[in-house]
């Protein structure tokens, strides 16, 4: 990989946005791509490098794009021979292998609310190389002593949330506040606006109480399915620093599709109906 492909795959990876890197791994023969000519294949189908193009560079930004569809990668063989069955239209004669490398994006979260939890998230956050940004409506929450390494620390209303941050550019929004008033008003916005993963912290009662007041809103229970409540893998986690744990480690399960379970948990779909639950408030 050039100078410039790897300026651009650290950039990618600094903007949050998934991509996939295409590498000739191995050659035999004449073949146009060397071993090390890569592609980078972007979230929105644009590209940058080569593997040596013609019919072989357009077979791969396909195999690419269905990479990021899919989530993970793979290797590919081809032969540059027209005249060899499943060949490429080439004349070249050799054959190249290919690695796709589907490169995840970097988790990018916005938290709502400076508390202990949310410290504690925080510094967790750090050790896996996540960034994240925290809006709170309390000023005493928002000091660089308590989230020194934060992207943004903005003080903003509940309401007006996604007026402040730009909600496409975060890949998880966690509800880590302290009234379950204000936590409904951010959670109202979110389903409206937010387009990737909620979390939210909250016992059974007062997710119940927060769904019920958002069903009455208008917001359908299909809608509110989709906030992961409780957050967090299951361990029973207690103590601030147990249940950052927790969440980070779901974080981190997203991170990595195809290797885990399901990111979603069932309890999440129940407590859009019922509002059951491991008892976080």
């Amino acid at each position: 990989m050039d100078r410039q492909t790897a300026r651009e795959a650290l950039r990618l990876l600094e903007s949050h946005r998934a991509f996939v890197r295409a590498s000739v791994v191995r050659s035999v023969g004449s073949v146009p791509g060397k071993v090390g000519a890569t592609l980078l294949v972007r979230d929105d189908g644009t590209t940058l490098g080569t593997v040596g193009g013609a019919s072989l560079e357009e077979e791969v930004k396909h195999a690419s794009l269905r990479a990021l569809e899919r989530r993970h990668g793979e290797l590919l063989h081809f032969d540059l021979a027209a005249w060899k069955t499943g060949g490429l239209p080439s004349l070249c004669g050799g054959s190249v292998d290919i690695a796709l490398e589907y490169v995840a994006a970097r988790p990018n979260v916005l938290l709502w609310g400076g508390g202990h939890v949310a410290q504690a998230v925080a510094r967790l956050l750090l050790t896996v190389e996540v960034d994240y940004s925290l809006a709170d409506d309390r000023p005493d929450y928002l000091g660089r002593e308590r989230f020194a390494e934060a992207e943004r620390r903005e003080l903003v209303a509940p309401s007006e949330i996604f007026r402040v941050f730009d909600p496409t550019e975060f890949t998880h929004l966690l509800l880590l506040g302290y009234d379950a008033q204000r936590d409904a008003e951010v959670l109202f916005q979110a389903i409206r606006s937010f387009p990737n993963t909620i979390g939210l912290i909250a016992s059974a009662a007062k997710r119940e109480h927060i769904f019920a007041g958002l069903r009455a809103r208008g917001i359908p229970r299909e809608a509110l399915a989709r906030v992961r409540s409780p957050v967090g893998i299951p361990l029973g986690a207690e103590t601030p620093a147990e249940i950052a744990m927790s969440i980070v480690a779901e974080i981190v399960r997203d991170l990595h599709p195809g290797r885990a379970p399901s990111s979603l948990p069932t309890a999440a779909r129940a407590s859009a109906e019922e509002g059951v639950g491991s008892p976080r408030d």
